[in-house]
């Protein structure tokens, strides 16, 4: 079945989400700072780790050599220009602060922040992409299950410290992934293996991101870099 993939993800982060904010409602303030400090630590080791991964390769020579750096350079850049010119952190921060109120949470300050924070993690990856489209294409659900495991844990200790907010993350997961599923056939043969690694690269950089937010506050608009995933993608076609 088509879209199962996606439908299990969705749950899990709500299974996640949840008990996170009930687990975190019992935790003393402290304890909770500490959690969100050491999930951030997680979340820029997650990014540098997949970033090094496509970054250094094995030279004929058996030496490590740099790959992919004015792509790196080059999508942050171009997508930095079209994320600004669009502003997509604020429209998903409008999307928050609508889901806020229609969810009876207008009193949650920190609603929007653990969503947008939330939905960045889960959203950006190779694993979202690649799974959605073996999901549409070939009906194989395997990476999208893996993926649904490791949001559930990386949601639930996210939601302990941040809230509910996480929660709802799983609405941008599901349609995200829902329409990557829906248009697999046209979309894989775009993927080559260049392209993942341009897009796993860039996707790490930005999970990077994402963890210096969490650390040291938000310090880069992470939304507004999304479009140098396509730029990325776009470039391996080009090269």
């Amino acid at each position: 079945m088509p879209g199962l993939g996606t439908i299990i993800n969705v749950l899990f982060i709500v299974i996640g989400g949840t008990v996170g904010v009930l687990s975190g409602s019992r935790l003393k303030e402290r304890t909770r700072e500490t959690l969100l400090l050491a999930n951030a630590v997680a979340v820029l080791f997650i990014g540098i780790g997949g970033a090094l991964q496509q970054m250094f390769v094995m030279g004929a020579d058996g030496k490590l050599e740099t790959a992919g750096t004015m792509m790196l350079i080059g999508s942050l850049a171009i997508g930095a220009v079209i994320g600004e010119w669009i502003d997509l952190e604020a429209r998903i921060e409008r999307f928050g602060e609508w889901l806020k109120a229609r969810t009876g949470n207008s009193e949650d300050a920190g609603f929007v922040n653990a969503f947008v924070t939330a939905s960045l993690t889960v959203c950006i990856g190779a694993m979202a992409v690649v799974g959605s489209i073996e999901d549409g294409a070939a009906a194989d659900h395997s990476i999208l299950f893996a993926k649904a495991v490791l949001d559930l844990i990386i949601i639930m200790v996210m939601a302990a410290s941040l809230g509910k907010g996480c929660i709802f993350s799983a609405i941008p997961v599901g349609l995200f992934q829902g329409t990557v599923t829906a248009l697999a056939v046209l979309i894989r043969p775009y993927i080559t293996d260049a392209a993942m690694s341009n897009l796993s690269l860039v996707g790490s950089v930005l999970i990077f991101c994402v963890g210096v937010n969490l650390f040291w506050g938000k310090k880069i608009r992470v939304a507004n870099l999304l479009p140098a995933l396509v730029v990325a993608v776009l470039w391996s076609v080009a090269a």
